[in-house]
């Protein structure tokens, strides 16, 4: 199994982040768990992840998550979307 942090970085309000996936849902909630985040920050819409601070990407790429590209994140949506 393997985890993710996309190259984008959003912004929402002054906070900018990432997202954070994985090729399982245990494997992406345990990740998220282990840096501290809450699960209600979980989020469906298109593929299963969370939204990641630019402090916690560094963390979540220090435990393993391979830094993807646009179309490295379409791959996985169409993944997931079987």
């Amino acid at each position: 199994m393997a985890l993710y942090v996309n190259k984008l970085r959003t912004r929402y309000g002054s906070m900018r982040f990432c997202h954070l996936l994985a090729d399982s849902q245990d494997e992406l909630h345990a990740t998220a768990l282990a840096l501290g985040m809450d699960r209600r920050n979980f989020q469906t819409d298109g593929i299963p992840h969370y939204d990641l601070s630019l402090t916690k990407r560094e963390q979540a790429i220090a435990r393993g998550a391979q830094v993807i590209g646009r179309a490295q994140l379409r791959e996985l949506v169409r993944r997931f979307r079987g």
